[in-house]
């Protein structure tokens, strides 16, 4: 049986570090509550086995926030047969990353019949986040009071956590926000800078010079969007929109 781990990815959100060290690892592991025992619990259990080392692993990158990870693992098809097998591996498929719902492999790779079957597993991952003290209606902006700090799943969800309050203090609600939700990347956007028609400002610049000149908004625009502004010459530019609700030209 190969001792080898694959490499293995873990999907962060800006301004965080995604700390899974062994120990809680195996830790949450062990204090996860066992289903109980099915025909197949010698291979969920190397399943299980398996993925301790895996979760040990840590990612790297901006200083933030260490995670908790914990791990329920799921179970075979009780109805499932498989034939004798003198070695399986253990492994995990091409592009599988352990957060949220995954799966980890078992494959007979010694046996009469080489058999390959899949075990579910979920990885959570808890940590502290913003989370909505009230029902909030679509196009709401967001302020401080808004939101307090509770410790949530971050693998929940495939959008981000939103962990710096920086990210949607001032930020308009995507949708209609229930108490209780976290904060993520999906439900906030960025206030809109203008109106179609408007006249914009319009910068660019480079080594020893900078230039301005007043156009107008093809169409509305947020901040940190693309934004196309027709010039006094008739000529459509495209660039960013900044906080101060200029659009920002790169040479």
């Amino acid at each position: 049986m190969k001792t080898g781990l694959p490499s293995i990815r873990f999907p962060h959100a800006p301004a965080v570090v995604l700390a899974l060290a062994l120990a809680p690892a195996t830790a949450a592991l062990a204090q996860s509550t066992p289903a109980a025992p099915g025909p197949h619990s010698g291979l969920e259990q190397m399943a299980k086995d398996f993925l301790q080392p895996a979760l040990g692993q840590s990612v790297g990158g901006e200083a933030g926030v260490s995670l908790r990870p914990e791990v329920v693992m799921g179970q075979l098809d009780s109805r499932l047969r498989l034939a004798p097998c003198g070695a399986i591996e253990p492994y995990l498929p091409p592009g599988t990353r352990l957060w949220g719902r995954s799966k980890v492999g078992l494959r007979c790779v010694d046996g009469v019949s080489r058999w390959n079957v899949f075990v579910p597993v979920t990885v959570k991952a808890w940590g502290p986040a913003w989370v909505m003290k009230a029902n909030v209606p679509a196009g709401e902006t967001l302020s401080a009071d808004h939101a307090e700090q509770a410790e949530v799943d971050w693998a929940a969800h495939p959008s981000p956590v939103l962990a710096a309050s920086q990210r949607w203090i001032g930020h308009q609600a995507a949708y209609p926000l229930q108490a209780g939700q976290p904060l993520r990347e999906n439900m906030v956007r960025a206030p809109q800078a203008f109106e179609a028609g408007a006249q914009v400002k319009v910068s660019s610049g480079g080594a020893g010079f900078s230039i301005a000149v007043i156009g107008q908004a093809v169409a509305a625009a947020r901040v940190g969007e693309s934004a196309r502004v027709r010039l006094p010459n008739g000529r459509v530019v495209t660039g960013t929109v900044r906080p101060d609700q200029t659009v920002s030209i790169d040479l």
